[in-house]
């Protein structure tokens, strides 16, 4: 673990009036967190604010990127671990950004798998940084179906223990945890949820919004705005446990050119490359937590279909649509599942071979293709509270619940 740096050390931050807001939008794979970051950034701009977007991932080539700078947001994108294993990076992606454009707000979504950002990221920004930021309280956000399920609420498929563990971890460190999709319950089954959520994570003031339908969105952007992190102590967390949940889960991006000889249905072809790997993983007893695609098409320019699947007994939905057939383009999948990583390549290949044969027409060439499991999670700092620095080993949990 590294002291921390001194006056001279630390990053300079352009004078501003006020000082800007982070605010970090955590929660599992699949729970909503890139459409709410948009729908956040949307908010503020309309208000006159300047915002700008960080984004994260094990590895690089997020459809997240591509799609928050196809809304006209300035993104600096964070790869190789989560924020707390890159705070560097973290600091100095938000000085690019203040050096682009001078944000009054950085909204930063960090990997849909990781926890324990209060003490390994929210506290260490706040201590080394003082003044410099306004930390908001950190925000998880949560698919309702998901949590029903590991909540005890439904009987559908979940996850495995360990990474059951990650998710609750995650709304144990939340001071907001946001029901997103509410749409997707009725009025009975969301009362139940929220009173589950509320009963089991006292800390958290429990939300209810759904970013698709434009709903109880506007008491939760005031919060995010409003509000100050908290000086509570942080949550007890086994490392070893929290290594071990994260590593079951596999990780696939692709990056992907497409060129077909006729003009072709790009949003059909994401349907059905979809439809076919999540058949194929189910097939395998695999779990997605995410599938995500975008299509940009060469001759329109600022167009992105988008994808996601959030489940593998759900169906996949477009997000965004493309408007019209496409011969060029380039395609991007980001594949998140409890499944062996190997397995989750061939299926891809599987349906690329598939899908290219059933056309005749296209060809696909691979840019970018890596699939792996989560290393151990290294903090590069961790606070037990807002002024309490203590030392981090990968081979000495914190503690076990």
């Amino acid at each position: 673990m590294s002291k921390f740096p001194s006056p001279n050390q630390q990053s300079k931050i352009s004078n501003q009036q006020s000082p800007p807001r982070y605010i970090m939008i955590g929660g599992f794979l699949g729970a909503g967190k890139s459409t709410a970051v948009l729908a956040l950034g949307e908010h503020l701009r309309k208000q006159g604010l300047r915002v700008g977007l960080i984004t994260n991932d094990q590895s690089v080539g997020l459809v997240d990127t591509a799609l928050m700078k196809s809304h006209g947001f300035e993104v600096q994108e964070i790869a190789g671990g989560c924020f707390c294993c890159r705070f560097d990076s973290l600091v100095e992606a938000a000085e690019q950004l203040q050096a682009e454009q001078v944000p009054d707000v950085f909204i930063a979504e960090p990997v849909g798998s990781c926890t324990d950002l209060v003490a390994t990221v929210s506290y260490p920004l706040r201590r080394i940084y003082g003044k410099r930021y306004t930390i908001a309280p950190l925000s998880v956000m949560v698919d309702p179906i998901r949590a029903e399920r590991i909540l005890g609420l439904d009987d559908g498929k979940s996850f495995s223990p360990k990474v059951v563990y990650v998710y609750r971890k995650q709304l144990e460190e939340a001071s907001l945890i946001v029901i997103n999709k509410a749409d997707l319950l009725d009025a009975a089954r969301l009362s139940r949820l929220t009173e589950t959520l509320t009963e089991q994570f006292p800390q958290a003031r429990v939300l209810a919004v759904s970013v698709r339908e434009q709903t109880g969105l506007e008491a939760w952007f005031d919060r995010v705005m409003a509000d100050e992190q908290g000086e509570q102590p942080t949550m007890a967390i086994d490392y070893q446990l929290y290594a071990e949940g994260e590593a079951l889960l596999g990780w696939l991006n692709a990056t992907l050119r497409l060129e077909a000889e006729q003009p072709i249905d790009g949003e059909v072809l994401m349907m059905n490359l979809a439809e076919r790997i999540k058949r194929d993983l189910q097939a395998a007893d695999g779990e997605v937590a995410h599938l995500k695609m975008t299509l940009m098409a060469d001759d329109h320019q600022g167009h992105v279909g988008t994808l996601n699947l959030v489940r593998s007994d759900f169906v996949a939905e477009l997000s965004q649509s493309l408007p019209e057939k496409l011969k060029r383009g380039t395609l991007v999948i980001n594949l998140r599942a409890e499944a062996d990583p190997q397995l989750m390549l061939d299926t891809l290949e599987t349906a690329l071979a598939q899908e290219s044969a059933k056309t005749g027409t296209i060809t696909i060439h691979k840019e970018h293709v890596e699939h792996f499991r989560p290393a151990a999670p290294t903090p590069r700092y961790r606070m037990t509270g807002p002024t309490e620095l203590t030392a981090f080993t990968a081979s000495a949990p914190h503690s076990a619940d």
